[in-house]
């Protein structure tokens, strides 16, 4: 090819066209220029999609779910919703003074950081006849608790970039430290919750990136060998991210997907990720160029015309496998859906248009960016090097090696790898997917979680987010009977006028609330509904209750982290045979064969079982996870088989164009050696990325992290490496049937 041949490896849509002298510096120049401005852009709205996240569960259910439909009907029973904050001091009678005094005096204190000036008493909802909170000391006259309630509307409102809620607990807690009692207290309850998960989530939009971002820089550092190359990769994936931080902003604020704060670190992940992973695999076609072609423009322009089918049909693959989590009933799933297929499409344009204009920067000199490693132009030897499979072995070191093994015994090597496999396949029935209690979710210790298991001890745990079934009129006594027979419930109460309005169940005789011909019956759990034995006694209470009133609703925060549960395992039925089918179509249309795609789909398949089975055992024998979130199996499905079947595309897509020239069996041993350094790389960094989620102390990202950088190992090392070279390197031409072109 001519070096005034195409500029496709500048922007990745130039046609074949011969241009001046000054126009390929201009193009590049426009390319880079024009990506900084995205850059600019996204970098305003970079710490902004906190603003637009929703972190509260029950917002993602469907509106079909049981929970959503009695909170729905809930509001006409008690318009004004509140959110506790629960003050639980450790402390006796002789302490309720002291503590009712704290109670007092805080009221008057201006929320942190609220830029109106409100106190905590501005923002604090009063008792039926106006009372404040109050101290009430347990029957055991070990603790004592407090109960600050705040309207949900005004908790979640936003004050600057932090919401009321945030600021109430903030200063509650602080208050509570400079106030020096003497007796130590936790801020909890459904309020104190909330605040520690947002903090928690507040590491995403720094800690997350950085350590994201200094792992990738240290394994490019490593591959490349050069110090300009891996920033050059770096700035390509911020950029990508930028650009996708635009497209997704717009969406949530816009109420067109509800974005919450794992969604949003997922996000970065990928982008981070994929990008270096295109970057990795171009750079590399790239530098193959470089041996046999002396214009860089040429070399690079080649090279992008052989990497765009595969990078194309590797972003196309996730980009479908995430838009099929619109068919989720989880509106948490759902928005992941586009705003990881906005990110990966974002790091597709970077990968083809960014990253070929900054390595064109040095125009004629452009072998630059590799130093010291430059790759020197080898002319025709490098074309006669290439003519034997030997020669490309020899070149490739340890994937040469690795070749040659394959080739040597494919079955063998294809059996044992399958073997291993399922082996660690087997422990799968031992992964706990039964889901976890909101309390359960952090990694590590938060105030609200030890005020939780401190309330349990001491008083009914339940009572401020009690269990609500909303039951005919008639059934009333029938379904409070069937509650109260439940097993984990204390007490259970018709809500009343006065109840409504805050005062202890019982205390003012009166008729309940009826709402056209409905009431509202409230079930205390001992234990605390962000728990996990909370689900179980929703579920128990939901048998009990459809027993007497089939019509009858259970809902409550506990029945919403339980259909959160349910919806979870109706999406896993749904989505992952359509997810199957969509990567099927794709590798059927990329390697113009059928027997092929499917051994990779079935290949994949087992490395997801086998990941399972061994995050199983890393999971409940090493780490003590007391169970896993329920979306965590099929978002594990998702990018695993999705990203994973990345490295079969790049490695069949090159077993394709060789095979074409050599035939199968050494085509598959052709591209196992040229391909199996970028691969492996490609595979480590994305295994990395993704296992930087691990910084966020929540056990859904702890999972997500193990699974997928685990799974893409396996993929990586035994899939890629052992399984898929071994068994199509054993069937021959056969696996690409019905190709007619392609000899054994």
């Amino acid at each position: 090819m001519s070096e005034a041949g195409i500029l496709r490896g500048a922007s990745g849509i130039i046609p074949d066209v011969k241009l001046r002298s000054w126009a390929r510096p201009l193009l590049i120049i426009l390319v880079i220029f024009g990506w900084l401005a995205v850059g600019g852009a996204g970098g305003q709205t970079f710490g902004k999609l906190s603003e637009v996240q929703e972190n509260d569960s029950a917002a993602f259910l469907p509106s079909s779910a049981e929970s959503t439909e009695a909170a729905d009907l809930h509001a006409e029973f008690a318009p004004t919703e509140s959110v506790p904050a629960l003050l639980a001091v450790e402390g006796g009678a002789q302490d309720v003074a002291t503590v009712q005094t704290f109670v007092d005096d805080v009221l008057s204190v201006p929320l942190e950081g609220d830029p109106e000036g409100r106190t905590v008493g501005d923002v604090t909802l009063t008792g039926p006849q106006g009372q404040g909170p109050t101290a009430i000391p347990s029957e055991d006259g070990e603790a004592i608790l407090v109960s600050f309630a705040v309207d949900a509307e005004v908790f979640d409102e936003m004050a600057g970039e932090e919401s009321i809620g945030q600021l109430y607990v903030d200063t509650l807690r602080t208050a509570w430290e400079e106030a020096e009692t003497g007796l130590t207290g936790y801020v909890t309850g459904p309020a104190g919750l909330v605040a520690d998960l947002v903090e928690a989530f507040g590491g995403i939009d720094g800690i997350l990136l950085l350590v994201a971002l200094g792992v990738v820089l240290i394994i490019l550092l490593i591959v490349y060998r050069s110090p300009v190359l891996p920033f050059l990769v770096l700035a390509t994936s911020m950029l990508a991210l930028t650009g996708a931080i635009i497209a997704v902003y717009a969406l949530a604020n816009a109420d067109v997907i509800t974005l919450n704060g794992q969604s949003q670190g997922i996000m970065f992940i990928l982008v981070v990720g994929a990008t270096t992973d295109y970057a990795l695999l171009l750079v590399a076609r790239y530098r193959e160029e470089l041996l046999r072609i002396r214009s860089p423009y040429a070399a690079l322009a080649k090279a992008w015309r052989r990497s765009l089918e595969p990078i194309a049909a590797s972003a196309g693959t996730v980009v479908l496998g995430l838009l099929v989590l619109l068919l989720s009933d989880l509106k948490s799933n759902a928005a992941l859906g586009p705003a990881g297929a906005i990110g990966i499409a974002a790091s597709f344009l970077a990968a083809l248009t960014l990253l070929p204009a900054l390595l064109l920067i040095g125009g004629k000199h452009a072998r630059g960016v590799f130093w010291p490693a430059m790759p020197r132009y080898r002319g025709d030897d490098a074309h006669e090097a290439e003519e034997t499979v030997e020669a490309v072995e020899a070149r490739a070191g340890i994937w040469g090696r690795v070749s040659r093994f394959v080739d040597s015994r494919p079955r063998a090597v294809w059996a044992a790898a399958a073997l291993g496999l399922v082996v660690l396949a087997a422990f799968v029935p031992t992964f706990k997917s039964g889901g976890l209690g909101e309390r359960d979710i952090f990694t590590a210790e938060t105030e609200s979680v030890t005020g939780f298991e401190f309330l349990e001890q001491h008083f009914d745990a339940g009572a401020t987010s009690p269990i609500r079934v909303i039951a005919a009129e008639g059934a009333a006594q029938d379904v409070l009977d069937a509650v109260s027979g439940v097993e984990g419930i204390t007490e259970a109460y018709l809500l009343t006028p006065a109840v409504a309005a805050g005062a202890p169940a019982g205390a003012v005789p009166e008729d309940p609330i009826v709402v056209d011909g409905l009431v509202e019956i409230n079930g205390v759990t001992q234990v605390s509904a962000s728990s996990a034995e909370a689900l179980d006694i929703v579920a128990d209470v939901r048998e009990a209750v459809h027993a007497v009133d089939a019509e009858a609703l259970v809902g409550g925060q506990a029945a919403e982290s339980l259909d959160t549960r349910l919806t979870s395992e109706r999406d896993l039925k749904i989505i992952l045979p359509t997810i199957l089918a969509v990567i099927l179509v794709v590798l059927m249309l990329l390697l113009r064969s059928i027997l092929a795609p499917v051994l990779i789909i079935v290949a994949n398949v087992l490395s997801f079982a086998a990941t399972m089975g061994l995050s199983a055992l890393v999971f409940n024998h090493v780490l003590g996870f007391p169970g896993t979130d329920p979306s965590v199996p099929l978002l594990g499905f998702v990018f695993l088989v999705a990203l994973g079947v990345d490295y079969s595309i790049f490695l069949m897509s090159r077993a394709r164009e060789e095979s074409l020239q050599h035939g199968a069996r050494e085509g598959v041993r052709r591209a196992l050696a040229v391909t199996g350094g970028v691969i492996t790389s490609a595979g480590i960094v994305l295994a990395a990325t993704f296992a930087a989620l691990g910084v966020i102390p929540l056990i859904f990202l702890a999972q997500i992290a193990f699974i997928v950088a685990a799974g893409v190992l396996i993929d990586t090392f035994v899939v890629r490496s052992l399984l898929v070279p071994g068994l199509i390197g054993d069937i021959g031409r056969r696996a690409w049937w019905p190709a007619k072109k392609i000899a054994d």
